[in-house]
């Protein structure tokens, strides 16, 4: 008898179970083969326009997904990359109005503190699929933060992600 209502309990267990996972939230992600396409369009515009740059393409949650280092580019720019698509992915806005805002409202100054993978230089943009945001870009590299980002736009048109105006 003992067992039976065990049996019974583990069964109502796992139908629960079922339930639960039936109700769990889905969340939109930027598939790797995008991540490269995004990359490997950003490098090559700035290559195109005579500048050596590296691309980062980090996830929602901040995770790196794919680093281009163009050929040429100093080893300075991994971490600016990076740490562009890092500030654009967890704060939502491109990294260069990040600065423009922190310069024009000086209590903002301690975003810069916040966490020590940003990077508050332009060049960073949100990547938004479908109004989802879905990671970052970051271009390092360029003689300025317009340049790179310029070149983070074309990644993000390679995709077919929104650009910020």
């Amino acid at each position: 008898m003992t067992k039976i209502i065990l049996a019974a309990a583990a069964a109502l267990v796992s139908l629960g179970t079922v339930t639960q996972a039936d109700e769990l939230p889905t969340a939109a992600y930027l598939p790797v083969a995008k991540a490269v396409e995004a990359a490997n369009a950003a490098v090559e515009s700035c290559k195109a326009k005579g500048f050596a740059v590296t691309t980062a393409i980090v996830a929602r949650s901040g995770e790196t997904s794919v680093l281009i280092h163009g050929d040429g580019a100093g080893p300075h720019t991994n971490g600016s990359a990076t740490g562009k698509a890092f500030t654009s992915a967890s704060m939502g806005r491109p990294s260069g109005a990040l600065a423009g805002g922190i310069a024009s409202n000086p209590p903002l100054a301690g975003l810069r503190d916040m966490d020590p993978r940003l990077v508050i230089l332009a060049g960073g943009l949100p990547i938004r699929i479908n109004g989802q945001l879905v990671g970052g870009i970051g271009v390092g590299g360029a003689p300025s933060g317009d340049i790179d980002a310029e070149c983070a736009i074309e990644g993000l048109k390679a995709i077919g992600a929104e650009v910020p105006e």
